[in-house]
């Protein structure tokens, strides 16, 4: 178990939860400033996505994901900027004609999924290492375009967040280090309880923890009821942690959660066993990072 724990928080997602909760945030400003209230109360890392300021649907406009990491970079709080780079992956069968995508289809390749992270040269971006029915849909990441968007990230000089939905994930994540399309020391997070993903329990991320290269980093995340039990048992388990309300709404049942909350509550949980959560500075020493954008003093 570690005695400091790196802890993300994914503080708005893709999903359509704004319509849920009031506390999910829309706006780039909004966005920003949920990712450095969560920094304020313990989180290393923020991971972002934007949305459609009039809607509150997915976006993938470069422009609001400019606004929203240059508020965060201006502001006088550090955190680590990881930035989703798995948008317009969705597939829905037409009823129609199968063989298309019908309403609610949004498919980017690989050169369109990178371009806010090109663009934006953060110090971690997502790369979904696989496709999954998730859910009712189809998420669609073929392994060609893995290979090029792996290699996109590469030249880019950004860490990628291995991220593996089922154990085939896993192994092919380990194909790209195999490769040499991933530098340094791999990281991986286990994102769990999706369905029809890999199941949100102890036995899971044992197994694919002891699936991991050697000199990988790792975290894992449930989804729902589920985030703070695998919060919990990733550290025990000598992982990292990640909250948010991309995976949670709650705090607890019935009550509705800030970002800050759920990272507030992660911490409270994790002091008495004598852990403490890591700074970004001391995160980016151990995981490599490059690409450091900070305000000077």
């Amino acid at each position: 178990m570690h005695q400091e724990v790196i802890i993300t928080c994914a503080v708005t997602g893709a999903g359509d939860t704004a319509s849920k909760s009031e506390h999910v945030p829309v706006t780039p400003e909004e966005i920003a400033n949920n990712a450095i209230e969560a920094a304020k109360a313990g989180a290393t890392i923020a991971h972002i996505h934007v949305r459609d300021p009039n809607t509150g649907k997915l976006s993938h406009d470069p422009k609001l994901y400019h606004e929203v990491v240059e508020r965060i970079r201006e502001s006088d709080t550090d955190v680590i900027i990881n930035i989703t780079a798995g948008g317009g992956g969705d597939w829905i069968p037409s009823e129609e004609d199968p063989t298309k995508g019908g309403p609610g289809t949004d498919i980017q390749t690989p050169e369109e999924r990178h371009k806010p992270v090109g663009d934006l040269l953060p110090e971690i971006c997502t790369l979904d290492c696989g496709s999954l029915n998730f859910g009712d849909q189809l998420y669609i990441s073929p392994a060609n375009w893995l290979r090029e968007h792996a290699k996109l990230i590469q030249e880019s000089g950004v860490k990628p967040e291995l991220e593996c939905f089922d154990t085939g994930n896993l192994r092919f994540a380990k194909q790209l280090v195999n490769e040499g399309l991933i530098d340094g020391d791999p990281l991986f997070q286990f994102c769990l309880g999706i369905p029809w993903g890999a199941e949100a329990d102890a036995e899971t991320i044992i197994y694919m923890r002891d699936k991991l290269p050697k000199n990988a980093h790792w975290a894992a995340f449930g989804i729902g009821r589920h985030q703070m039990t695998i919060a919990m048992q990733s550290l025990l388990l000598g992982g990292h942690i990640r909250v948010g309300l991309e995976d949670n709404l709650y705090l607890e049942k019935g009550v509705l959660a800030t970002n800050a909350q759920l990272v507030d509550k992660a911490v409270s949980m994790i002091s008495p066993l004598g852990v403490n959560p890591m700074s970004p500075e001391k995160a980016r020493k151990q995981l490599g990072l490059k690409n450091a954008h900070r305000k000077a003093d």
